[in-house]
């Protein structure tokens, strides 16, 4: 992420340490930040940070908050080291998301920007007493993610790996033995600080010499610093100077800031348990002036551009600005959400210091507001987002601005790409989030993980076309795991140097595998094992069922290494800790390495190293991963096939961490350490310059091409770098590594992947998805207006391939076509139905299909008042309206152009809190008889509630206060029914469409048990699967369209109910009508029972529909034909009507009267079936229709059952549950 890197870097508080890392013994605790985003801008680092479990589904870019620390050894408040006890254990398998992205390595991403409410208590500040700013969890909250725990022993460690052993031996060289070498050196003890257990060390690297750590004795059990040392080396390292006199003698220090556009800015906060005050540096910390402060700060945030603009967020929730680096400070709001304000992004937005933020409400929302520091009253905020949104789901990042907003229980993301309006996040139909991370946004392009509906340790990638609506699927079930700070992981880097290449570890039949995509994961392969051991034995290792896997993790720890790594300036140069087998190990652990950006790989090490670049990328330095005192390290200069091995102490060393800084012209490491575990810290100062003999010349490089399995063309081009030759000890210099020669390639089917709404099916073949439609134009689309079609293709963002497929897959410009519109819908913006009397109710409409610019609209509220518009542009942000009376109003949205119109009605309320209303209707209905509709309320206690009925175009409703209502349909046709339910101040509604005709036949259905396992249990899921049944019944049958219709049921196992209707266009409507019908129930039956009817549901999901059971809804007579059966029609009613007599006379004695009050079904019905007999009734099977005279017999005593049973099941209903998530 170029701009992140550029932008971010500056503006973040951990970006002024740009050699800073934290290493803190406390497990820490995640108050705050629920949203993660990308925080380091560049190739690599994709992990995600998330706290708990959310409740809803959860939006969360990459990173730990908005704009903190850019750099892993970049940390908001500098990096505290701490003495490490043991290695740094691998992260378990776990379940969650977030992610956070290392600006220069490529990597998983440990803290990424999250979606979703996570806050403890809205409203309430996060940090509990005032020290809390101290401890290590406010770190995090703000982007100390970058922080590790190494401490005094108490640090829990996994068991040793061979890598962990004591050092005895040098590793295995591809050569002869490694020879000792001594490479200049000196040691500093800082002196007194032995008790101290933290401690923060930033050194710019960038022509300074100054060098500044902050030690501190951080108590546990207090939570805050009781002691602190602040020490200054002018020399690189060589000697400090003691400052605790310049700070103030009895002043504790708790963090340390370096401005990231000056670093000779620094910053220093108090402790707040003792005072809050901030010291200020103009000279690189060699003299300070102390400031007090009237609030207690919890993290800052620098501007990018600006050195002197800085925001601090308090400990109270509250946001102040400073234009004088500290000295002065003002508030600029109050009940911000943690970690959700944000500097603005030059080029983006228009004024420097604008600020965008979170703002929370008192009734417990949120909104996003943007105001400039020095003028953010009232009357200057601005709202870009004009509804409400979910508390910590602001995400600015780069190009994007994201938002989440839930609504009846489920969560809509919206993106604003380069602070255009803002559109919702288009993902798969079904693909239904329950956790969402971003992971990236480099190169215009949006990559997410989401969790959906059916994972629990695993997340989805999916990738977006340059503005970050539409996305796709680029690879399913990406492992997660836990990191240090109770951060999740998701599993998946990106190689630095190189675009297009990423790593993903998979879980694939409870195995975890590494997968590498060289083309931005269309397509995916298992790594080839090395072909040899590290003693030159052959490994027989076969694909598939036997790869090489690594661990993906970067280092949450700025002075480690981290599990793989790579370097912008050295294009191709991968390291990683991994195994040989058939999936991931945690326990077996060598260290591998590719030199060809990941086609091949080599072992390097049989036990775990650190190994860092040296020199550029140009040499590799490494150091052995062990809990004992060390006094070597190794250098290669053949991209590890040998290995130098050099002494650096004559003490042995606990090595606590190390800082390699590859930037500096000045060539110095610094390794932190103990000579015992309660030794001052000793700081070693490793002069590696003298093992360059000298600086390179053009003799000493060589060209590399880059290949994917022999394939030049990799994302659309050929590319040629510019390499060191291997041997050549020669020192490399800031820009000796690059892109020699780069070529676009000729457009092939690798470099188009599939458009949003397609599946790719085999190796090439986009198909579209069975719930899109791609001959639907968009509702932007406008009559003399042209569209591009999709061909289900879209080149890869990035890609730079010409010509070649590109025409054939690009999408061609059509002429609008002009429709009629449809689907119109009318909503509040909050989604609720009730409204105070005297305040704003803004409402939005919405329209599936249509032309938004030659569409008038109306609005009538249903008070008399109605307003009009030309087109749909000046109602985007909604139509407000204030209701000066209570009462119910019927709110109408009529929309009409040249082709047609369409309407739609909302009935408003001023009312108590239910959850959820199901209306349980029949999907068919007998004309003239009566059907029993109801409705079920989630949850079941709440008192009196009131129900509100309408039946067709009815503008009075039908008001009971039972759950239930019979009503007779006197006409033919869809009829739709509402019902409404008010309790207390809120109100709900369901409506549901029934189709009456005078007869009709049904049939259960079946399906395959793969359906099940891919049914989310939603309902517009379930009418897409009726609409795929219906389509596929038709096209094997031949059956008008018309004359069939099919509801699925909720629940499990999946089940359906097929009707078959007679003809519209027959007038007459009788026994001569019946052997039509019966002709197409037997053609439906035969079809279904020679497994002819199926659909794929996705690719490799194939899905038969099967026969249940048939049912026979009478056949109503209702003229005066049949006169043959009069006589015994008339009989028959008699008789019917003195069997009830008798049933209710007696119906405490017969026994049997309650059998069918059981027969009840066990899964809640969304569509009933037949009227005429009651949802309790037994089904009559197809034996049952032997002769066409006894269907009048059968219909009477099925009419007579269906009444008893209803009877029986007002005493036996069916439990229902208190609560309910919808």
């Amino acid at each position: 992420m170029e701009a992140a890197r550029t932008e971010r870097a500056a503006g973040w508080p951990g970006a002024p340490l740009a050699r800073t890392g934290l290493l803190l013994l406390s497990t820490w605790v995640l108050a705050g930040a629920e949203i993660t985003w990308d925080t380091t801008g560049g190739p690599g680092r994709l992990a995600a940070l998330a706290s708990r479990s959310p409740a809803l589904p959860r939006l969360s870019p990459l990173a730990v908050a908005s704009q903190w620390p850019e750099e892993l050894a970049t940390v908001r408040r500098g990096a505290a080291l701490e003495r490490r006890p043991g290695p740094e254990p691998l992260p378990q398998p776990s379940s969650g998301s977030g992610g956070k992205k290392q600006r220069e390595a490529g990597g998983l991403s440990p803290a990424s920007s999250r979606w979703g409410p996570g806050i403890s208590t809205p409203g309430k500040p996060s940090g509990v007493r005032r020290s809390r700013r101290a401890q290590p969890p406010s770190a995090l909250e703000h982007g100390d993610a970058r922080a590790t725990v190494l401490a005094d022993g108490s640090k829990g460690s996994r068991p040793l790996a061979k890598g962990l052993r004591e050092e005895v031996k040098a590793p295995r060289t591809a050569g002869s033995a490694a020879e000792e070498l001594r490479l200049p050196s000196s040691s500093f003890a800082l002196t007194g600080d032995s008790a101290h257990n933290q401690a923060m060390v930033h050194w710019s690297g960038h022509n300074s010499s100054v060098i500044l750590i902050l030690t501190k004795l951080y108590d546990f059990n207090l939570g805050s610093v009781t002691e602190s040392s602040l020490w200054r080396s002018t020399d690189y390292g060589t000697t400090y100077e003691k400052l605790n006199d310049k700070v103030g003698l009895k002043t504790v220090l708790s963090y340390l800031y370096v401005n990231p556009t000056n670093k000779r800015k620094i910053m220093l906060l108090s402790d707040p348990e003792i005072e809050s005050s901030i010291l200020i540096s103009s000279d690189e910390g060699a003299t300070y002036q102390k400031y007090r402060l009237t609030f207690y700060i919890q993290s800052l945030l620098f501007h990018p551009k600006q050195e002197d603009w800085v925001l601090a967020y308090s400990l109270d929730q509250k946001l102040y600005s400073s234009m004088d680096f500290g000295r002065r400070w003002q508030l600029m709001h109050e009940r911000i959400t943690p970690n959700r304000f944000y500097w603005s992004v030059a080029g983006l937005d228009k004024e420097a210091d604008l600020v965008h933020m979170e703002v929370r409400t008192a009734d417990g929302y949120a909104h996003y507001l943007t105001c400039r520091i020095q003028e953010c009253a009232e009357t200057t905020r601005s709202g870009p987002f004009a509804r409400s949104i979910d508390i910590s789901s602001l995400v600015v990042q780069d190009e994007y601005i994201f938002i989440q907003v839930t609504t009846g229980g489920r969560a809509s993301y919206y993106v604003s790409y380069r602070r255009e309006a803002f559109a919702q996040i288009k993902l798969p139909k079904y693909s239904l989030p329950k956790d969402m991370h971003i992971i990236s946004t480099n190169e215009n392009q949006v990559f997410a993980a989401v969790q959906e509906w059916n994972q629990n340790d695993t997340y989805n990638l999916y990738i977006s076309d340059t503005r970050g609506i539409y996305f796709t699927l680029a690879m399913e079930n990406i492992k997660s795991s836990r990191g240090l700070m109770g951060n999740i992981i998701i599993e998946l880097y990106e190689v630095a140097g190189i675009k297009g290449i990423f790593l993903a570890n998979k879980k694939v039949d409870d195995q975890v595998k590494t997968y590498i995509t060289y083309n931005k994961g269309r397509d995916w392969r298992l790594l080839q094992a090395p072909d040899m051991d590290l003693r030159g034995n052959p490994v027989h290792c076969l694909l598939p069922f036997c790869s090489l896997h690594l661990h993906l993790q970067i280092s949450e720890n700025p002075y480690s290494s981290g599990r793989i790594s790579s370097k912008e300036t050295a294009p191709g140069l991968v390291v990683a800790t991994g195994n040989i087998g058939p999936e991931l190990s945690y326990t077996d652990i060598s260290v591998f390495i590719s030199s060809d950006g990941g086609n091949t790989w080599r072992q390097i090490f049989d036990e775990e190293y650190n190994v860092w670049f040296l020199d550029w990328g140009g040499a590799l330095v490494a150091m052995k991963h062990t809990p004992l005192p060390v006094r070597h390290l190794w250098v290669s200069f053949d991209e590890g096939h040998s290995w130098d091995k050099y002494g650096f102490t004559s003490v042995p060393l606990f090595v606590d961490g190390a800082l390699v800084e590859a930037g500096v012209e000045t060539q110095i490491m610094t390794v932190f350490g103990h000579f015992s575990l309660r030794s001052e810290w000793q700081l070693v100062k490793v002069d590696y310059k003298s093992i360059f003999s000298r600086h390179c010349s053009k003799e000493d490089y060589q060209t590399w091409h880059l290949l994917n399995q022999g394939e030049p063309c990799v994302m659309g081009e050929r590319k040629i770098f510019k390499k060191r030759k291997p041997g050549a000890q020669c020192a490399l210099g800031r820009d000796s590594s690059g892109t020699v020669v780069s070529e676009p390639c000729v457009c092939a089917d690798w470099d188009f992947e599939c458009d949003y709404g397609y599946e790719r099916h085999g190796e090439s073949q986009c198909v579209p998805a069975f719930w899109y439609n791609p001959a639907s134009p968009s509702k932007d689309c406008s009559l003399g207006q042209s569209y591009f079609n999709s061909t289900g293709y879209r080149r890869i963002v990035s890609n730079n391939c010409t010509d070649g497929l590109r025409e054939k897959y690009t999408a061609k410009a059509q002429m609008c076509p002009g429709k009629a519109p449809h689907g119109l819908h009318v909503a509040t913006t909050d989604g609720r139905l009730v409204a105070e009397q005297g305040h704003n109710a803004t409402f939005i409409i919405l329209m599936e299909e249509g032309d938004l610019q030659r569409t008038n609209i109306q609005l009538d509220f249903g008070d008399g008042i109605a307003v009009s518009y030309a087109n749909f542009s000046p109602i985007e942000d909604g139509i407000k309206h204030v209701y000066k009376s209570a009462g119910i109003f019927q709110v109408t949205a009529y929309a009409e152009n040249n082709l047609g119109s369409d309407t739609a009605v909302l009935f408003l309320h001023v009312v108590c809190p239910v959850e959820h209303v199901h209306l349980r209707v029949p999907f068919v209905a007998i004309r003239n008889k009566e059907v029993n509709i109801s409705a079920v309320v989630w949850p079941s206690q709440l008192g009196t509630l009131t129900y509100f009925w309408w039946f067709g175009n009815s503008t009075k409703p039908l008001i009971t206060l039972d759950s239930s209502i019979s009503f007779t349909f006197l006409a033919e046709g869809t009829n739709t029914i509402t019902v409404q339910v008010a309790a207390g101040n809120a109100l709900i509604q369901d409506t549901k469409d029934i189709a009456v005709h005078e007869y009709f036949q049904s049939q259960l259905l079946s399906f395959s048990p793969n359906l099940d396992y891919h049914n989310p249990d939603i309902p517009e899921w379930r009418q897409d699967i009726a609409n795929v049944i219906k389509r596929a019944l038709v096209k094997v049958t031949s059956v008008p369209e018309d004359q069939i219709l099919v509801a699925v049921f909720p629940g499990l196992p999946t089940s359906a109910e097929l009707f078959i209707l007679p003809p519209k266009n027959l007038t007459e409507r009788r026994k001569g009508n019946e052997g039509d019908l019966e002709q197409i129930v037997e053609t439906l039956f035969n079809a279904l029972n020679q497994n002819l009817v199926q659909f794929e549901l996705k690719p490799g999901v194939q899905v038969i529909v099967y026969v249940t059971q048939l049912t026979l809804a009478p056949l109503v007579d209702s003229g005066a034909g049949h006169s043959s059966s009069a006589m015994l029609m008339l009989l028959s009613v008699v008789f019917v009507g003195l069997a009830v007599f008798l049933i209710y006379k007696f119906k405490r004695k017969i026994p049997w009267i309650n059998i069918y009050a059981q027969v009840q079904h066990d899964k809640e019905q969304e569509m009933i079936g037949s009227v005429s007999q009651s949802e309790n009734a037994p089904k009559i099977t197809l034996s049952d229709f032997t002769e066409p005279e006894e269907l009048l017999d059968k219909e009477l005593d099925t009419r007579v059952i269906g009444g008893i049973a209803t009877i029986a099941n007002s005493e036996s209903t069916k439990e229902i549950p208190n609560c309910t998530s919808v």
